[in-house]
Order: structure tokens, then sequence, then C-alpha cells
């Protein structure tokens, strides 16, 4: 029985054994996709994080009130996960995953860059930079479920784990960069409008390599039945031509459920750095470093756990909630040496959420399904962190109580997913990829 992630396309098979450079050409073939995706994220993520840390400085500049401020950046983050839930659905009813992942993209290299020009827009500057802050995590909702199931189906052949981790490490260089280059522009010029201008250049790449990748990798939906000569649909057996599954799996809910209780205990970096910088007395400056660091750890979790995820099976996700479990014991401690483990296990924690977790809903979902499953499990996520960005408001005083009140939503999303893994793993033949999670 074949471990998740290894699975290939139907019609597919793993190619013949290959010696020298045969064996290293197909390998590049196998992986080009792969990294041509994540240095589309890599580029995308310079243009979103690169403008997103100055939102609110634009948006003050303009005139907006902090009520204002927050309730622009607060529509854009329930924009972009909320609205997955309408655009993965049309992505499976339509079949049409390049056509969302294209949208979306374009989304964001039009309205990240136009930041640039709302300073001269005179009374409607502030009106227009909302719209394009809220459009960039819109651009988000649009191309993510989609561009999710294109990756599933490339990541295949070299295992999913692997491959979501490899592309997550890219898009986490990209976070790390966009920050980079418009502070270099920043202390170069001094000007808003030429920190947002100068994103244009990755956002031109990320087009570039996204026009490469669509002529190279195949629509799924392409492989859907199509009417014959006769103008007559032709659908497969037992269902009808272009309409996938009705519903998503019991085994799915559940692994969803688990990703609700365990963002619900995952701290936003916003309540670290306040901590950092209102009790620890760390140096503002520092926080970015920190942040930095964070990066680094989520991109050896998410490499970690997708090779464990490909050789030793879906197991490897238990230790996500112990690691959440940890987190508000060290990155709320009141020695700076504690905050910074826990900062580095809140990376760790945040790369293995993004990636091999993505792995394990492909391998629980048929390809009709998988971009419904993306944005229900993102809503999911996202309900999930509203709950526990309100938790640790709340309880923030109060330490030991928020530690156990972590402590027992992982105990509940542990539960919750080895009742998961032992019913995929038991799943009836022929039910899908669900089979072989051990």
């Amino acid at each position: 029985m074949e471990r998740p992630g290894r699975r290939m396309p139907a019609g597919q098979q793993y190619p013949p054994s290959r010696s020298g450079s045969q064996t290293g050409n197909w390998r590049h073939r196998l992986w080009g996709p792969v990294v041509g995706f994540g240095l589309v994220s890599l580029a995308a993520d310079m243009v979103s994080d690169g403008a997103r840390p100055l939102g609110g400085p634009l948006l003050a500049q303009l005139g907006a009130s902090a009520l204002f401020v927050g309730l622009v950046t607060g529509a854009a983050e329930a924009a972009s996960q909320g609205l997955r839930l309408v655009f993965g659905p049309w992505a499976d009813r339509t079949g049409k995953y390049w056509t969302f992942t294209m949208a979306g993209y374009v989304l964001t290299a039009v309205c990240v860059p136009l930041l640039a020009l709302t300073p001269f827009a005179g009374t409607a500057g502030m009106a227009l930079a909302a719209v394009l802050i809220i459009g960039d995590r819109v651009g988000k909702a649009v191309r993510s479920p989609a561009k999710t199931v294109l990756l599933a189906g490339v990541a295949g052949p070299v295992g999913r784990g692997r491959g979501f981790a490899v592309h997550k490490s890219l898009d986490l260089a990209g976070a790390l960069l966009g920050p980079l280059l418009v502070s270099a522009v920043l202390v170069a010029t001094g000007s808003l409008p030429a920190a947002f201008a100068v994103l244009i250049i990755p956002a031109a790449a990320a087009l570039v390599i996204l026009v490469w990748l669509r002529r190279r990798v195949r629509d799924p939906g392409a492989d859907r039945p199509v009417a014959d000569p006769s103008g007559l649909p032709e659908p497969p057996r037992g269902k009808p031509a272009g309409r996938p599954p009705s519903a998503l799996s019991s085994v799915f809910i559940l692994f969803a459920l688990a990703g609700f209780f365990w963002s619900a205990g995952l701290v936003a970096f916003g309540v670290i750095s306040y901590h950092l910088t209102a009790d620890v007395a760390v140096p503002v400056s520092v926080v970015p470093l920190l942040y930095a660091g964070a990066m680094g750890a989520a991109a050896v979790g998410a490499l970690a756990s997708g090779v464990l995820y490909d050789r030793a099976g879906a197991a490897v996700l238990l230790v996500l909630p112990v690691l959440i479990m940890g987190v508000p014991v060290l990155a709320l401690a009141p020695s700076a040496g504690l905050v910074l483990a826990g900062v580095l296990v809140w990376g760790a924690a945040t790369g293995i959420q993004d990636s091999t977790v993505k792995a394990l809903v492909a391998d629980l979902v048929p390809q009709p399904r998988q971009g419904t499953a993306y944005g229900v499990f993102a809503a999911f996520e996202g309900a999930g962190a509203l709950a526990g960005g309100a938790l640790y408001g709340s309880l923030y005083g109060a330490r030991p109580a928020l530690i156990a009140a972590v402590a027992a939503l992982q105990a509940t999303a542990l539960v919750l997913l080895l009742v998961t893994l032992h019913r995929a793993r038991h799943a009836s033949p022929g039910q899908g990829p669900a089979e072989g999670l051990t």
C-alpha cells in the first residue's frame, strides 16, 4: 500500500529505473513544476508581505483613524480566509483551476504596486488605498484553493510532503525578502510611494513564471469528460458529467475540526511582539529579526515534516498540537531567552501547519473536490484563529489560565487527529486517496 504523497496521477506510472544523466534529467522534470510554483509564491509573497507592514502607515498618512485602519486590515484578512469558501467550490465546479490561479495572482500584482499612486489621488486616496489593500487579500482567496490543487498534482510524483515543504520554504523566503526590499527603499528614499512602486518588479516576475508554468502544467479539470461528436455529454460511470462528489467525507471534517482547535491555540505573532516590547523590554528594532528567525524555523519545520510525511506517513502531524502547547509557556515567559525559544517553536508549528497539513488534505480528498476542501479547511482554521485571538486577548494577564486553556484545546486537537488517522487508515478499499495513511 503506497504512502501518502507518493500517489501518481491517473494514467501515469513511476518511471522505469534510469542511471546517470537520464535519472538527473527525469528528477529535474519532476521537480521543475514544484520549484516553479515555489518561485511564483516567493515573488508574490515579496509583493504581499512587503506591502503588508506598510498598509497601516500609508492609511495613517492619508488621514485614516486607528478605527478605520483596524476595519480595513480586518476586512482584508477576513476576505483572504472567508472567500476561499466561495472560490474553492467554484474552481471545483468549473474545473478551471488555472483560471482562478492566474486571476488571483494578477489581482495581487496589480493592486499592491498601485498603492504607490494613492497619495496623489487627493480626497479619494484613502478610499482607493482601502480598496487596493482588500483587493490584494481577495486575490489570495481567489487563487489559493485552485493553486493548491495544482501544486498537489505536480507534487504527487516527488512526494506531496516534500513537494509542499519545498514550496513553503520558497514562500517563506519571499515573506522575508519583501519586507527587506521595502525597508531598503525606505531607508534610501524615505518615500512610501517609492517603497510600493518597487514591488512591481517581483510582481512582474511572478506573472512571467506563472505564464511559463501554465504552458507546462495541465489543468486537472481538462481530464473531465467532455461532449462527444454527437453533442451529447459522456458522463463518467456513476457520476454526472462535470459534477464532483456532493459531499466531503467525515474523515476530512474530523481533520478540519482538528485544524480549528490547533489554530485556536496558536497565538498570532502580534501578541508575541506585543509581549516582547511591553513586558520583556526588547527594542522594537529587534522584533523583525526575531520574526526572521521564526520564518527560518518555519522553513526547517516544513522541510523536516514533509520528508517524514513521505517516509513514515501522516502520523508526523501528531507533533503539531504538542508544539503549540509549548508556545504560550515559552513565548509569553518573562525571560528573553525563553521567549526566543518560544518564537522558534511558534515558527516550526507555523511551517508544519502551512505545508504538510495541506499534503494530508490532498491525500484525504479526491481531486475533483480538493478546491472545495482547501476552502473549507481554511475557513475552519480562520475561525480557530479568530477564537484564539479572543482567547489570548482576554487571558493575557492570567497566563496560567491561558496555558491551561491552550493545553485543553491542543489535547482536543490531538484526539481528533488520532481519530482522523485511524479512520483514514481503515477506510475501505476504493474510497480514494485516504488509503495508505500509515
